[in-house]
């Protein structure tokens, strides 16, 4: 077999992975907005639920989760990017490092639910931030935690190193380098980090059932009330068997705030791109 027959067969592999993935994402979006599509309307979107969610909507169910990914997203990107910043730009390779990074992969594989557990038992109790958005925000953070420090790092180390002694050379100090070269070049990387890890936030159930999540269809007027969350009210849906339309219309609804999100994200990279 020739290299070039090869190279034809590698492609076919390669488009027929392609597009099985996307067949498989079609097929599920599909099936939701199917599904989901006849329970949305404008007072599904704008009431509270009525009857454990058999009536009314979901909007306080909206707002919760806006609030809890927000929250998480804007408690694990300064950290998550400082970390990253200190890895690669202050401190040279050791154990210590190598033990970080190994520590950070190993809390992105620990069940969401361990997460849920931690903040019902350190943040709601020891703590005494009680069942909150606080509660639940910081418990999504330390969750989403490793997947921005470690998408950060990587798009860090991928900034050219005559860069930056270009910078050096002109006479800029580390922190001018840092903030005119490093993080322009790797902001794309790191945007793309903070995407994963608010998808994630905002599709948990577990760490927001334990942390934050009430029945009670009532907006929260400060951080230290708790509120409903899309995820814990469509688990409560589907476990309950009270409208399973109501479920497949808050999932729907759910994707859609998602795709939102990253839709503003992507924005924001864009212009920050264009700037440069």
């Amino acid at each position: 077999m020739d290299r070039y027959t090869k190279q034809t067969i590698m492609k076919g592999v390669l488009w027929a992975s392609a597009l099985i993935t996307i067949s498989f994402l079609v097929i599920i979006i599909g099936f939701i907005v199917y599904k989901g599509a006849p329970a949305i309307s404008w007072e599904f979107l704008t009431e509270a639920p009525r009857r454990s969610g058999r009536l009314g909507g979901i909007f306080p169910a909206i707002v919760g989760t806006i609030y809890l990914a927000g929250l998480a997203v804007l408690v694990a990107t300064p950290i998550g990017v400082g970390g990253a910043l200190f890895l690669t730009e202050f401190s040279k390779e050791s154990k210590f490092t190598r033990f970080i990074r190994f520590g950070a992969d190993t809390l992105n594989g620990v069940p969401s639910i361990i997460f849920g557990l931690f903040g019902f038992a350190f943040l709601v109790y020891y703590m005494g931030f009680g069942i909150s958005i606080l509660s639940g925000g910081l418990t999504l953070a330390f969750m989403i935690l490793p997947t921005v420090f470690r998408t950060a790092e990587e798009a860090i180390r991928a900034v050219p190193r005559w860069d930056k002694e270009g910078s050096y050379a002109l006479g800029a100090t580390k922190l001018q380098t840092i903030w005119h070269v490093v993080l322009p070049q790797s902001i794309s990387g790191i945007v793309t980090g903070i995407i994963l890890g608010l998808g994630r936030a905002a599709g948990e159930t577990a760490p927001i059932i334990f942390t934050a999540a009430i029945l009670n269809p009532v907006l929260p007027e400060s951080i230290m009330q708790p509120t409903m969350a899309l995820p814990a009210h469509l688990y409560t849906l589907t476990s309950e068997g009270i409208s399973m339309q109501n479920a497949f219309g808050t999932a729907l609804v759910l994707i859609v705030i998602v795709l939102v999100f990253n839709m503003l994200v992507s924005l924001i990279r864009k212009k920050k791109a264009l700037r440069r």
